[in-house]
């Protein structure tokens, strides 16, 4: 860190919502591809399968956020936050690496995820002391999750998993000079939770919808105080079949998390975050 100025002093000329936006905005965007827990959809597919499979879900979660962010700042020690999915897609600084899979063979699977998001958003000052500056805040995150099979039928089946979500951030704040010269500041905080999850799906019977339809729900707990005290998650999807190699997913998640960084950094987020998703898998 270069030179600073006291904490009251830096709390009255930097609008904190504008920086805690930020940092909330990455979180929000990076675990919207954290759960490729949608896929698959079509149960007497699944059933006829031998051997090994793969899917791969590409989606799009329109969520918004409701957040407390607990920060360092004497002047505000709590900052909250209600941001809307348009806000989350305005504030992406570059372009976003993401992806998960799904490997299947026989009554095991494994879901992995790994992704990469920068946001940043400008800070406006009183042009006295600082000349304006920028926050920036990048999220690296990883998930696997290894799946048993616990009930297949021809209509229905159901999974239980035990695994882990991963998650980083690096934030970087710069202040331009002004009366004052210029200051910038980097934090960094990583943590690891344990997860167990479940998963269940069931084709609907055709009649009155052409036969293809289906529902799939998913959940999964973690952190339990190892890495965040409470890390949770709930999907809920609407499923259609066109074709063996292709399910349409359409519903709605939920995902949450409460975390204090340890290490006497007072710091921490209670996230929780919820909107519909859209989605589609490929199987190979």
């Amino acid at each position: 860190m270069s030179k600073s100025i006291p904490p009251a002093r830096a709390s009255r000329r930097i609008p904190l919502s504008r920086f805690a936006r930020a940092a909330l905005l990455s979180a929000v965007i990076s675990s919207a591809v954290i759960g490729a827990e949608v896929q698959p959809a079509y149960a007497q597919d699944a059933a006829n399968l031998y051997g090994m499979q793969v899917y791969v879900t590409p989606y799009l979660w329109l969520s918004g956020i409701n957040a407390t962010v607990k920060t360092p700042l004497e002047r505000a020690p709590t900052v909250n936050a209600d941001v809307s999915a348009i806000d989350l897609l305005s504030h992406l600084g570059a372009v976003p690496f993401m992806g998960s899979i799904e490997i299947r063979d026989g009554p095991l699977g494994l879901l992995g995820d790994a992704l990469h998001v920068p946001v940043g958003t400008d800070i406006t000052t009183r042009n006295i002391f600082y000349r304006g500056g920028n926050a920036a805040l990048i999220t690296d995150s990883g998930t696997a999750l290894l799946l048993y099979r616990a009930l297949e039928s021809p209509t229905q089946y159901a999974d239980l998993g035990v695994g882990f979500r991963a998650w980083g951030f690096s934030s970087n704040l710069i202040l331009n000079p002004g009366v004052l010269p210029g200051t910038s500041t980097n934090r960094s905080a990583s943590w690891v939770d344990p997860l167990i999850g479940g998963r269940y799906h069931i084709d609907l019977p055709s009649g009155f919808l052409p036969s293809g339809f289906g529902l799939t729900g998913y959940g999964d707990v973690g952190g339990f105080g190892v890495g965040a005290h409470s890390d949770w998650q709930l999907i809920g999807t609407v499923d259609y079949t066109p074709t063996p190699w292709l399910n349409l997913h359409l519903g709605y998640r939920s995902l949450n998390f409460d975390y204090t960084a340890s290490g006497g950094f007072d710091l921490g987020f209670n996230v929780h975050m919820k909107g519909p998703i859209l989605a589609a898998t490929f199987r190979f």
